[in-house]
């Protein structure tokens, strides 16, 4: 279950950890009262996704005045396909250095591992491996000071600003077991004259851990499309791109987006159709798809629980009760294959042999549309 900021940075102040003065509000005037206490403030768009500030959801404010118009902008806004009704105003910071805190789960390792840098910020996915510190952590010993203190030699900190890095590891490392975090991320951990601040927050908390967690918020992170799409018994994850995927499996549904992504096309989602799925649920998958709106849905389904011929005629089904008003790229193998391709030959569509070839074909067609 992820955290949002706001939350995020409410746990951290439970803990100690420093964050910028501000508040959560869900309506412009909260925000122009807000700023009047403050002073100049950034405006953060409360919602369970990155890169917001490449994408309109940051914006900064001098007066009460830009703050309440920038709040009246995002509230009400979307924001990566997600409904923003909450905005976190706070205090501008001063920012000398920016560095990158993380604590997450190394399933190779299986251990804890702490990660840092001294390129904290935007981008960070994109800072060399190199520049990432990568410490595993003994689960029987925890994060020692000695460990803590080595971070910040690492990272060039000295004085009080190395003191204060040791003390917030600390504070983080205890979150993490206490709190059953998978992931407890700050970046950027600003660092202002002689104060260290968290400005940002992001904490996911194991789900199979909640029901020790009784103090902290329960967060629904599904869109709408993804509540149905569980309702019906579908694994289904929106994404930004426009070519809608079903596969039928975890494993042939990424190396669909893979290869989606390798032809230089979007996907607009991750969706599982999953083994044994029958007309009716096939037939509901699409209907999900095709309410994204995407230029081309590519279906890509290796029949054995699955039967070729009942996802054909879930397509078939579709087609001529409801309309599908894009194009589809169909690869179609295993059982009863020959039925299925019979019954999509009948609605104009040839079915492929080959993933990548289809793949191909669908990212040609988002690009033409």
């Amino acid at each position: 279950m992820k955290l949002y900021e706001y939350m995020g940075k409410e746990l951290f102040t439970l803990y100690g950890i420093p964050v910028p003065a501000g508040g959560v509000v869900a309506v412009p005037e909260e925000a122009e009262v807000l700023a009047g206490k403050i002073g100049a403030v950034v405006v953060k768009s409360q919602v369970l996704s990155g890169k917001r500030g490449k994408s309109g959801g940051i914006g900064f404010a001098d007066s009460p005045y830009q703050a309440r118009e920038l709040a009246a902008k995002m509230l009400g806004s979307r924001l990566s396909g997600l409904a923003v009704d909450k905005i976190l105003v706070e205090k501008k910071l001063q920012i000398d250095r920016e560095l990158y805190l993380a604590l997450t789960i190394d399933g190779a390792l299986r251990k804890p591992v702490l990660l840092s840098s001294a390129q904290g910020g935007m981008d960070i996915e994109e800072v060399p491996e190199e520049l990432i510190i990568k410490i595993a952590l003994d689960a029987n010993i925890g994060l020692q000071p000695f460990i803590a203190r080595e971070v910040t030699r690492r990272l060039g900190l000295s004085g009080a600003v190395a003191r204060q890095v040791v003390d917030i590891l600390l504070k983080m490392y205890r979150i993490f077991v206490e709190r059953d975090a998978e992931l407890l991320e700050i970046n950027p951990l600003v660092v202002s004259g002689e104060q260290v601040i968290a400005a940002d927050a992001k904490v996911t908390i194991d789900d199979d851990a909640l029901y020790r967690q009784s103090g902290l918020p329960l967060v629904e992170e599904r869109t709408a499309t993804e509540k149905a799409a569980h309702e019906i018994g579908l694994s289904y994850v929106e994404l930004d791109g426009d070519i809608a995927v079903m596969a039928n499996g975890a494993g042939i549904t990424m190396a669909t987006l893979d290869l989606i992504e390798y032809y230089g096309g979007r996907a607009a989602n991750f969706l599982d159709a999953g083994g044994g799925a029958g007309v009716e649920q096939t037939a509901k998958a699409l209907e999900l798809l095709l309410a994204r709106k995407p230029k081309t849905i590519i279906i890509n389904i290796f029949g054995g629980i699955t039967r070729c011929d009942d996802v054909a005629a879930a397509f078939a089904y579709v087609k001529q009760n409801i309309g599908i008003p894009v194009p589809v790229v169909i690869r179609l193998v295993g059982t009863n294959e020959e039925r299925g391709r019979e019954i999509l030959r009948e609605n104009g569509i040839e079915a492929y042999q080959l993933m990548h070839e289809a793949a191909a074909k669908a990212v040609q067609i988002a690009r033409e549309n």
